[in-house]
């Protein structure tokens, strides 16, 4: 193998892949929707998403001062192996 067959194979080949790699990600996309920008109206309704639906209902309740933990102890449980 000579150098100019070791420069093509170790240098220009691989240089000539990550190059169509960066073209085939910066190229322009023309079709699909279009995309929000920051600072456009926002022209659809809210939508709210909750993995649990039914536990979104009369149940739900916020944790407020009657559900604080007093003064000096701990408030946190469980560890590294999930246990909580």
């Amino acid at each position: 193998m000579n150098i100019v067959e070791t420069i093509l194979v170790f240098a220009v080949i691989p240089l000539a892949i990550y190059g169509l790699a960066g073209l085939l990600t910066l190229r322009r996309r023309s079709g699909g929707a279009a995309r929000y920008r920051s600072g456009q109206a926002w022209d659809y309704p809210a939508m709210w998403w909750s993995a649990n639906p039914d536990g979104v209902g009369a149940g739900h309740r916020h944790a407020g001062a009657e559900n604080s933990a007093p003064e000096g102890a701990p408030t946190a449980a469980g560890g590294a192996r999930g246990n909580w």
